[in-house]
């Protein structure tokens, strides 16, 4: 077996000397590929998928996939023609190609031509005759007339087009089994959805913790602090395809593009109460949220402090909220406790102001002018608020688990409007 072993190693290594200069270059960069990369990183070629899908988060090594992808199959396959698509030029400048990750950031020039990369054309070629040209998938007219062996498309939920990547398909058709490669981290949109669905897409799935190796502890600590949990979270660290629920009456869209993390000045703020009628491990959470309007006429989000509470606690957490926040006043949905409320309220604090509101339609229309004012980008969330979030983005009119937190958040801005039809008593 040594022996064996011995001889193997001298034959590999006699090879490997009669190898011409850009041969052996090509041989070490693509060997130290192999070596360094993980196993879900190198695409392997199958006649079955046509499109190789890498969701994957952000950090886990997306653009360093693609980019060796596409300089191996230049160095294996002589006078071939490979695309690049990047969302904007920028993308395609910065990241695909002069990014440390990118194709020049690994390439070595003596693998190159003597004109080598033209960064005016975004193109580079190699040694060998092969070719990769870049393009920016805000413009789609321009993958008209041109085709190609093998493309990567970067980060491809974030196309505006969808017509790019119909040209694009349409392009790929050179060679005997022409391939896509897309790395992109995912994002509900119809193309990633019709992708993922697709009997010749092979999907490879990673999250941004799989390459702990190569990030700093100090990033991976921040990111699992400020992201864990979070819809944002899922979605660009562990690479989910959150869609919203057909018929849901609030978008993730909505609050994620109107998430901030300052507030303007306020001009009022509420402690928001939706109570539950019971205290035991089944009962229903009591939704406490805490709300404020700012002199910019949009509202904020500021705090979730929901759970399941005895009464007597619930009532202190929104006591102590109504101070951390120097809120102006409590507002507790009263349909199911009345007067008790504020007695319990009273025993506690005698000088919190405080207002009782009484539901006389149902939620989902309670709902629906607060979820017109999401839609409008007069909302926004101070931070992430997961337990909420997910409430909101799967309630729907067939909804049967009563959305507390949700309640409580209709009714902090329901009260905090002036203006606008009453669709509540206050006593």
């Amino acid at each position: 077996m040594a022996q064996s072993k011995t001889t193997n190693s001298m034959s590999l290594s006699k090879t490997f000397n009669q190898l011409n200069s850009q041969k052996k270059i090509a041989t070490i960069l693509l060997t130290d590929w192999y070596t360094k990369a993980r196993k879900n990183q190198i695409v392997i070629d199958e006649d079955d998928y046509n499109i190789q899908l890498f969701l994957a988060g952000r950090g886990w090594g997306k653009t360093l996939t693609g980019a060796y992808d596409m300089i191996q199959y230049c160095l294996l396959n002589p006078n071939s023609i490979c695309g690049v698509i990047a969302p904007t030029y920028g993308d395609l400048k910065r990241v695909c190609f002069a990014g440390e990750s990118g194709l020049l950031g690994i390439l070595d020039k003596g693998l190159l031509t003597d004109s080598g990369y033209n960064k005016s054309a975004n193109e580079i070629e190699f040694y060998n005759g092969s070719k990769i040209i870049g393009f920016p998938a805000i413009e789609p007219d321009r993958l008209r007339g041109v085709q190609f062996h093998r493309v990567w498309c970067d980060e491809l939920a974030s196309w505006r087009y969808r017509e790019t990547f119909d040209n694009l398909m349409m392009a790929l058709r050179l060679g005997q089994s022409p391939k896509c490669i897309i790395t992109t981290t995912p994002r509900p949109t119809e193309l990633i959805k019709e992708l993922a669905v697709r009997s010749d897409t092979k999907i490879i799935r990673g999250s941004t913790f799989d390459n702990v190796a190569n990030l700093a502890p100090s990033a991976i600590k921040m990111l699992k602090e400020r992201y864990e949990g979070t819809r944002l979270g899922r979605q660009e660290l562990y690479a989910e395809i959150l869609e919203d629920i057909e018929g849901a009456l609030f978008h993730g869209a909505n609050i994620e593009q109107n998430r901030v993390e300052l507030t303007p000045t306020l001009t009022r703020i509420v402690v928001s109460i939706d109570p539950a009628v019971t205290s035991n491990a089944s009962s229903d959470e009591t939704g406490i949220v805490v709300a404020g309007r700012g002199e910019d006429n949009h509202y904020y989000i500021l705090e979730d402090f929901s759970g399941i509470f005895s009464p007597d606690v619930w009532i202190k957490k929104a006591i102590e909220c109504y101070y951390k926040f120097d809120a102006d006043r409590i507002v507790c949905e009263v349909n199911n406790g009345g007067d008790l409320i504020e007695k319990l309220l009273r025993v506690q604090d005698v000088n919190v102001p405080y207002t009782s509101v009484r539901a006389t339609r149902g939620k989902m229309l309670r709902a629906e002018p607060i979820s017109a004012l999401y839609e409008q980008d007069k909302v926004h969330h101070v931070g992430y608020f997961k337990e909420l979030e997910d409430q909101m983005t799967s309630y729907t009119p067939y909804t049967t688990k009563s959305p507390d937190r949700l309640d409580a958040l209709v009714w902090a801005l329901t009260s905090l409007q002036s203006s606008g039809k009453a669709i509540f008593r206050i006593s």
